[in-house]
Formats: C-alpha cells, sequence, structure tokens
C-alpha cells in the first residue's frame, strides 16, 4: 500500500505511521512547576540527538505540564523506564489535573539530581539531568494551522547509573530491560536475550571495497 499523509488515506483503522517508526525509547521526563510541584510523564519521541556534548529531545504534542515547567525554569531530568516499572511508567501518563505529583500517583521515589533541581525516578536504573538548550515549535499539520508539537532540545549535565548494571568498564543496557514505544498500544523490551553484537566495517586500502569481520563484537570502538 501507499498513502498520501496530507490526506490520511491509508483507509486503515489507525495511522500506522508510529507502527514503523519502531522501537523509540520513552523519555521519562521530570520537571517541577515553579511552585516546586513534581511533574512526570512519559514521551515517545525522545531520543538522544548527539554525543559530544551529549544531547537529548523528546517532543511534546500541545503544552503539556512538563512544556511549561522547562520553559519557566529550563531543567529537565529523564529516567530510564525498565520492565520492573513498566506498570509505574503507564500510569504516570494519566492525563490528571496540573499540580498532581505523578511520582507519588504511581508510587515512585523522588532522588535529588546533582545538576538540576527537578528529581529523577529513584528506582529506574539510569537518569539523565538536563537544561534546555532550545524549544523548537514543529511545522503546522496543515498550512495555516497552528503547530501542534514543540520539540525540546536539552544537553545533559550529569548522568545516573546504577552502579549494579556496570560490568568491567561497559554498562550492561539489556539487563536493565529498558522498554521501547511501538505503535497503537503496543511495547517491547530489550533484554539479554535478544541483544546481539556486530564488528563495524572498515575500508579497504583502496577504499573501493568494504571489510567486515562476521564475528561477534571484538571490543575495538571504530
Amino acid at each position: 500500500m501507499h498513502y498520501d499523509t496530507a490526506r490520511r488515506d491509508h483507509g486503515l483503522p489507525h495511522d500506522p505511521f508510529k507502527a514503523l517508526v519502531v522501537p523509540r525509547p520513552i523519555g521519562w521526563i521530570a520537571t517541577l512547576g515553579k511552585d516546586g510541584v513534581a511533574n512526570l510523564a512519559p514521551y515517545s519521541f525522545f531520543n538522544a540527538v548527539s554525543d559530544r556534548p551529549p544531547m537529548v529531545m523528546f517532543s511534546s504534542g500541545g503544552t503539556k505540564d512538563s512544556l511549561r515547567n522547562i520553559e519557566d525554569t529550563g531543567e529537565f531530568t529523564c529516567s530510564i523506564a525498565s520492565w520492573a516499572l513498566r506498570e509505574a511508567m503507564n500510569l504516570s501518563s494519566a492525563p490528571v489535573a496540573a499540580g498532581v505529583d505523578e511520582f507519588e500517583l504511581a508510587g515512585l521515589t523522588k532522588a535529588p539530581s546533582r545538576a538540576v533541581k527537578p528529581p529523577r525516578v529513584a528506582e529506574a536504573p539510569a537518569a539523565f539531568e538536563c537544561k534546555l538548550w532550545q524549544l523548537l515549535p514543529l511545522p503546522p499539520a496543515r498550512p495555516g494551522g497552528t503547530s501542534a508539537y514543540t520539540m525540546v532540545l536539552g544537553t545533559v549535565v550529569g548522568v545516573y547509573i546504577d552502579d549494579a548494571f556496570i560490568k568491567d568498564g561497559l554498562v550492561q543496557t539489556a539487563e536493565m530491560r529498558p522498554l521501547a514505544r511501538l505503535g497503537y498500544m503496543d511495547y517491547s523490551v530489550l533484554t539479554p536475550e535478544s541483544l546481539f553484537t556486530m564488528n563495524r566495517p572498515l575500508a579497504s586500502d583502496d577504499g573501493l571495497q568494504a571489510i567486515l569481520d562476521p564475528g561477534p563484537w571484538d571490543g575495538v570502538f571504530r
């Protein structure tokens, strides 16, 4: 099939776009309001965009509490949503009234950050402490309309990792069992059984061919 995204003439019960851009990591964003009340919400339009400096982005549909708080304070944290925390993550997505503390709603513990004021999820295996770099309104869905989404770009100024997930100097990402968002109401989880490694190909001396070691990763970054 093929469909025009402007007309959305796919003929399916639901737009398949988000079922195709997968898996998407979940940005579990914590902020503080000007009144000091914490807010916690998961965002599926989330990813890293740079590692020098380390930067992340998430996109907010409408002016939600997370976006409003970041506009006011310029700070946020992003905790890793894991399999063990899947129900708490889901509960924190409820469209409750402004001023409701989703940490308390989901039965989660606030852990203090070192470089920013918003807390992180204490139960999460890792978290980023972020400073706002830029807010970018995305184009409207229709010409002349208003922007429905705002991209938040943040610089990561601090990283927390549970020491239990560091072995031989490497983060055991799969052991954290991080969640991923798919389409519809579907999710996935990274497990040690689903992880695999590959060596990056090298160019031949003349630059015309690729040389590939088919074995597992040899531990060398290239």
